[in-house]
């Protein structure tokens, strides 16, 4: 495709109440926007009690070194708990979201949800012509 000097026309600002880059998402938590840190508090998040340590590398297919450096940030940006303590005669490292945590997590997935919803529309508006599943648009 031959390449035009002419730089493409701007796109107009949407209107988001508050700002001029309505696609900044600063919403994106940066702790949380990572994707074994996305993977472990999905993980925590479904399950309210907690889990073992062994469980969550092996829901998340991380490392021991791996798991324990993910969860040593988000314990110290506050969005998990990690407890120590024995099964029986066994340590048993258990983890689980603070109510902080799950505030933030929750408000980190509704910014992520309007992420999707707006690069969907987005592309959508750049065919023209194709509704969601890819049908003709009604005329």
């Amino acid at each position: 495709m031959p390449r035009s000097d002419t730089p493409p026309a701007p796109i107009p600002p949407q209107d988001v109440p508050g700002t001029d880059a309505p696609f900044a998402y600063d919403g994106l938590d940066r702790v949380i926007h990572e994707k074994a840190r996305l993977g472990l508090l999905t993980s925590l998040i479904a399950h309210p009690k907690g889990l073992a340590f062994a469980s969550l590398k092996q829901l998340c297919g991380l490392t021991d070194g791996n798991l324990s450096r993910h969860l040593q940030v988000l314990q110290e940006a506050g969005l998990v708990e990690i407890r120590k303590g024995y099964d029986g005669n066994r340590p048993q490292t258990t983890c689980g979201l603070t109510a902080a945590g799950r505030r933030r997590f929750l408000d980190y997935l509704a910014v992520l949800e309007r992420v999707v919803r707006d690069a969907a529309e987005a592309a959508r508006d750049a065919e023209g012509t194709a509704a969601p599943g890819g049908r003709p648009r009604p005329a």
